[in-house]
């Protein structure tokens, strides 16, 4: 058996920015003009009228102030409302597989490593750019790698059931070693005329380097242990599929066909998991939680976060204990919790311990217990 590290780590972050405040202007107009279109039904009590949004109600609702996306303009068009991005040729490479490239290469840079010294992709993510071939054996193609690729989807937890997924293929020597790589475009599954949800996501990519202990050449974490769970729910859930392209009656434009939630029951059902689960984990594992010096938690909403971080250290935590990187990048699905590891581990001295987690749509929850090993 071998033992499995992390030893590197990178992040593709879109250059287009969006503003709660730029957000909110063109969710308004679009408010205005479904209010207007939709007048006389609204005078007669059969829809209700379209509320505003806000600044004030984005960030105190989540925590975010500003996303990174693929594309600005299409969003931002109350005409459209959605991103305007080129469908890619079947000769051209797709746009997941050029973001993965970008975060892989950064990973390998990190751990000292080439596409030579890999042999497996696994490219996990909430949603993927096509169903076949897979993304992951497109990236293979691009880095250059020898060996094999394959596509999960665990939602929001796609991350860390891929790092589990490479870990077991490590220690079992099925692989030498893997780049997990999440190529998320939130934005394309988001349903931006929805006040409730518009400004939850983000896009970005993030990817992870997985290898035998003896190959690192660097300072590394080491995977002491991981455990995955998943409970289904219906509280979160996009119906989008090729069974599933229209209503009977023909219409196209089916609410959910993208990103839906029930909140209020996310909230009151998923955090006594995920806290029950790490808590749970560091026992089976023969640690306290009281030993972790971080905890790298999915960045879906601060609140939530914050209420994981009390349960699980039986405190509040301190400042960096618990980063939060949701600000900044929204929520960005699988991704979230690598980017605040990426993030916010190089000051991590000898033998510090910390828990990577990451839980959503399932509803699924996994946790990676690390050691900084320098």
């Amino acid at each position: 058996m071998h033992q499995p590290v992390i030893s590197g780590t990178g992040v593709f972050t879109p250059t287009e920015v969006i503003t709660n405040d730029e957000l909110v202007v063109a969710f308004n107009a679009y408010a205005d003009r479904f209010n207007a279109e939709n007048q006389a039904a609204i005078s007669a009590g059969d829809l209700p009228e379209m509320a505003y949004s806000s600044s004030d109600f984005i960030f105190a609702a989540s925590g975010i102030e500003r996303r990174h996306v693929m594309n600005k303009s299409g969003i931002l068009d109350p005409d459209r409302m959605y991103p305007a991005l080129r469908q890619r040729r079947d000769e051209e490479p797709g746009i997941m597989a050029e973001m993965a490239l970008d975060a892989c290469q950064k990973a390998l840079e990190e751990a000292g490593k080439t596409a030579a010294d890999v042999d497996a992709v696994i490219v996990a993510a909430s949603n993927m750019e096509r169903a076949y071939p897979a993304v992951a054996i497109e990236v293979q193609d691009l880095l250059g790698i020898s060996g094999f690729g394959f596509d999960m989807n665990v939602a929001c937890s796609s991350a860390t059931f891929g790092i589990q997924t490479a870990c077991d293929m490590v220690r079992s020597g099925s692989a030498k070693a893997i780049l997990v790589v999440n190529p998320e475009i939130c934005s394309g599954h988001l349903e931006w005329r929805d006040r409730d949800c518009h400004f939850i996501f983000g896009d970005v990519c993030t990817a992870t380097l997985i290898e035998r202990k003896e190959a690192a050449s660097g300072a590394h974490f080491e995977v002491i242990s991981s455990k995955c769970l998943t409970q289904f729910s219906n509280n979160i859930r996009n119906n989008n599929g090729f069974l599933r392209r229209s209503r009977p009656d023909g219409v196209k434009d089916r609410r959910d066909m993208q990103f839906m939630q029930n909140g209020r029951k996310v909230f009151k059902e998923v955090l006594p998991i995920v806290a029950k689960h790490i808590l749970g984990h560091l026992e089976e594992a023969g640690h306290g939680p009281d030993e972790l010096k971080r905890l790298w938690l999915h960045q879906a909403n601060k609140a939530m976060n914050d209420f994981i971080g009390k349960k699980v250290l039986g405190r509040r935590p301190e400042a960096g204990e618990q980063p939060n990187i949701l600000q900044d990048y929204a929520n960005t699905s699988s991704a979230g919790s690598i980017i605040a590891f990426s993030q916010y581990s190089d000051d991590m001295q000898d033998g510090d311990m910390g828990l990577i987690c990451s839980f959503g749509a399932g509803y699924s929850v996994g946790s990676v217990l690390l050691k900084r090993v320098k």
